[in-house]
């Protein structure tokens, strides 16, 4: 059975870049969060990507770790933006 979770990680980087786009124009601490959110929130997907072309399990395992553990830094850049008000929760 093949993993749709390689087309659902790309789907959610590109969502992420639109995002990013709107805080771009924002200035002081959102733009800074706005790099952090970009760099954590499209890396998840390409560690999915890696890890589809592993060399080894072990190299898989590794790069869907990062993959999680990136999507746990992503999770949490959202959250700070939501609770600071910088953008809607809704928006997020």
């Amino acid at each position: 059975m093949k993993s749709d979770l390689p087309d659902r990680t790309f789907a959610f980087a590109v969502r992420i870049v639109k995002l990013c786009q709107t805080l771009e124009e924002s200035t002081g601490v959102a733009r800074t969060l706005n790099r952090q959110l970009l760099r954590s929130g499209t890396s998840i997907g390409a560690n999915v990507e890696e890890g589809q072309a592993s060399q080894s399990r072990a190299d898989f395992v590794a790069k869907y770790s990062i993959a999680c553990k990136e999507a746990r830094e992503t999770h949490y850049w959202l959250r700070l933006l939501a609770e600071t008000e910088v953008l809607p929760a809704e928006r997020l």
